[in-house]
């Protein structure tokens, strides 16, 4: 059933924290899932979430504090102790969200939890699992799997997978291994329960896998689970040897992610900021696309300065400035940001640059042909001036061809030098567009009036 928070929920709740009566508060979290605890407590203060959160056992705490977003989760996790985040949640849950968790804590503190891990080897993996890059496959990883050896037989494997099992949450595949730990395949229940007992897992595994190293990139592992419907993917070393597993839902969250910071990009902000993090930090983020900006007006203003005679004479020039501008800029906008689109999303069914390059003159083409002639239709039986009429169609003409070719070249030059095209949009494609928009309308304007 789908929960819905109420005022009056909160109210209910915040009454019964304040009365400390916890067997009425478990009883009504006890339904509930983990993302709809963590919503009530988003709308709690801190002291009545940690209240209420310290009354959650096992793994049901772990997946509710996982469904905290970021920044509050780092906020919450400093008011509790090392042995509590040790022993109450980081001990019940996958290694991979394990890590997500240690890594949220200060370098003290994470050393300080990791010692209070009552599992070595649990612990063990989360140690080995921090020595990776963040966005690397290894770093997205979780250690718990099933393997068998190819040298096995039916009935040693079933047996080893009914071992293996607990610790493992779902079991979306069974991977074959040989003596050394090099991954060789895989290995489906179905055919399991169908062979004899006495069979050799050598003869009944599938090796046409995929898989990808633990330093492959957060999104070409989104890539290969997307392109090919995997549910898992096993990660291998430099070698071969089997080291953990990136599932579906790991997948999910990475997209979330990756979308995130482009659209962020695309704004005109870098870095990786949330709207809860301090003022200076959100200030940097920002200053250095606006810097742009700034520059790029400066620049527009010294190429106005140098047609001031043009301005001051043909006032009427000047009220199709901003028209030019934002024609320009929206044009370079949409041209780059579905080159990004198809370059973000790993398309295979990629065309030759010249393609792209051919396809997207004869959209601009088009596109301007259909916006001067509009333009031109207005000027022409509203403002009664054949110049002023020629010059902004010739010049919206050939400010959406240009910009539509520069949102297209410059996210493919930038994606062919690894670099993230996503800066490509945003304020550097309007910025650059609203200068050659200037010069070439007032360039073309002066033409047309004879000024010089």
């Amino acid at each position: 059933m789908h929960f819905e928070l109420t005022k009056e929920f909160v109210d209910r709740l915040q009454q019964l924290i304040e009365q400390k009566s916890e067997k009425e508060i478990q009883q009504l979290l006890d339904d509930l899932h983990a993302a709809d605890i963590a919503e009530i407590m988003d709308s709690l203060t801190m002291e009545e979430a940690k209240s209420i959160y310290l009354l959650l056992e096992g793994e049901k705490a772990s997946d509710v504090l996982l469904e905290i977003p970021e920044p509050e989760r780092k906020k919450f996790l400093r008011e509790l102790p090392p042995e509590i985040i040790a022993r109450q949640f980081i001990e019940f849950m996958d290694s991979d969200d394990a890590v997500d968790i240690v890594q949220d804590l200060d370098e003290d503190l994470q050393q300080e939890v990791l010692n209070e891990i009552a599992d070595i080897e649990h612990a063990g993996d989360i140690v080995d699992l921090l020595e990776y890059d963040e966005e690397s496959a290894g770093g997205i990883m979780a250690k718990e799997l099933v393997s068998v050896n190819e040298n096995w037989t039916v009935a040693t494997c079933l047996k080893e997978i009914s071992n293996q099992a607990e610790n493992v949450d779902e079991i979306y595949y069974v991977y074959v291994v040989d003596d050394t730990g090099i991954l060789k395949g895989i290995l489906s229940l179905k055919k399991l329960i169908q062979n004899n007992t006495n069979a050799k897992i050598s003869n009944l595994y599938n090796a046409d896998i995929k898989s990808v190293t633990t330093e492959a990139h957060q999104e070409e592992v989104a890539r290969i689970i997307d392109k090919y419907d995997l549910v898992a993917l096993p990660v291998v070393d430099s070698i071969g040897r089997l080291k953990g597993r990136i599932t579906v839902d790991d997948v999910i969250d990475v997209i979330k992610e990756e979308a995130e910071k482009d659209y962020q990009m695309v704004s005109g902000i870098t870095g990786d900021v949330e709207m809860s993090d301090k003022v200076w930090r959100l200030t940097r983020a920002r200053v250095p696309w606006l810097m742009i900006g700034l520059m790029g007006g400066i620049v527009g203003s010294q190429i106005l300065g140098l047609y001031t005679s043009a301005l001051t004479q043909f006032r009427g020039v000047a009220l199709f400035i901003p028209l030019i501008a934002a024609m320009g800029g929206n044009v370079g906008v949409q041209s780059s940001s579905i080159v990004v689109q198809t370059l973000a999303s790993g398309s295979r069914n990629i065309q030759s640059t010249s393609k792209k390059i051919l396809k997207e003159v004869s959209v601009a083409l088009i596109t301007a042909l259909i916006f001067s002639t509009l333009i031109f239709a207005y000027n022409f039986f509203v403002n009664h001036n054949l110049d002023l009429t020629y010059s902004v169609s010739a010049s919206l003409f050939i400010v959406i061809i240009f910009a539509s070719l520069f949102g297209t070249v410059v996210p493919l030059v930038l994606n062919r030098f690894k670099i993230d095209p996503a800066v490509a949009t945003g304020p550097f494609i309007t910025t650059s567009n609203d200068i050659l928009g200037l010069f070439v309308y007032m360039h073309i304007s002066t033409f047309f009036y004879n000024i010089f």
